[in-house]
């Protein structure tokens, strides 16, 4: 692509980076933002291409039993247990082989998946868990919110209609705000933080590693895309209150580590590299965390001043 760095730029400012939307400028010979919004294929097919979504990643050790095994545009992770393990988000569907790959060269089986999680249910982050189901038997636990949307494959979405759709997969569990998954030492607990999807789930998992206690999150429901409405004409019912609850909730965590579904929100290269000298204290990012959060927020409060035509800036 031509104006790659510009694409990039932009895809970023609109809502899968940590940029905000409502005064991001237009890239030179990119894509406005009305087109973004307006034409969900060209959306994918960039954000694809510019994020890497669907080129394969080394994978690597976290902390303890978390292990990285996504792609590297988009966060997958793997917990580790003396009982099986657990898969959190895949990627596209094209991730599944990948996958496999990444958790069969830490040395683990990929047959010893016992239980499968997710952040939210989009194609870039649920596109695989079919595949991933039908080879190993995985069972998979979602949120209420999106069980619909999982078990048809994200057919009638509120923003994608039908344009995102990835093989159907059924939900073993449904999950609710509050509930945890254990297996061996590893707990995790989900809360609901809707406003991306409705059923989105931040993940935190308590972990000792050495005598030491870490929180690790797994923020998510905190973005929004190209056309997503929230304030006027919202997308769906209620999406104002979601994305302020979640916000709010989600400024309440403490992390000492955070990991997310779209790798350069948390710095995952700069990080990874940073870790082969450093070790687990490279990962840790308190400050990044809160940081990320006010950003997220910023940005969806700006869009929803720009919604409703609210001016900055303007005189009493």
């Amino acid at each position: 692509m031509r104006n790659r760095a510009h694409v990039a730029g932009w895809l970023l400012a609109c809502g899968l980076g940590a940029l905000n939307p409502a005064t991001a400028q237009t890239p030179t010979n990119g894509p406005t933002k009305e087109q973004l919004a307006n034409d969900n294929n060209l959306f994918l097919s960039l954000a694809k291409k510019v994020l890497k979504w669907e080129e394969p990643a080394d994978p690597v050790r976290i902390v303890g039993p978390i292990y990285f095994v996504g792609t590297k545009g988009l966060g997958a992770f793997l917990f580790t247990t003396s009982e099986g393990h657990i898969l959190m988000n895949t990627g596209m569907p094209s991730s599944g082989p990948m996958i496999v790959e990444s958790i069969r060269k830490l040395g683990f089986k990929p047959e010893d998946l016992k239980l499968m999680i997710n952040g939210h249910a989009h194609i870039d982050h649920a596109g695989a868990f079919a595949y991933l189901k039908q080879q190993f038997g995985a069972q998979l636990a979602v949120m209420k919110d999106d069980v619909v949307a999982m078990e048809s494959g994200d057919r009638d979405d509120f923003k994608y209609a039908n344009d995102f759709v990835y093989p159907a997969v059924k939900v073993d569990r449904v999950l609710r705000d509050g509930d945890t998954v254990k297996m061996g030492d590893v707990l995790l607990s989900a809360y609901h933080t809707p406003g991306h999807t409705r059923g989105a789930t931040t993940w935190v998992a308590n972990i000792v590693v050495e005598g030491r206690a870490y929180v690790v999150a797994f923020p998510d429901g905190a973005g929004f895309n190209p056309g997503y409405r929230v304030a006027k004409n919202p997308s769906y019912p209620g999406i104002t209150d979601d994305y302020r609850r979640t916000h709010h909730a989600l400024e309440m965590m403490k992390p000492d580590i955070w990991l997310a579904q779209h790798n350069e929100y948390y710095d995952f290269e700069g990080k990874r590299q940073r870790a082969q000298t450093e070790g687990v204290k490279a990962w840790m990012d308190p400050e990044g965390y809160r940081r990320w959060v006010a950003e997220k927020k910023r940005a969806f409060e700006d869009e929803v001043d720009e919604e409703l035509g609210v001016t900055k800036g303007a005189p009493n």
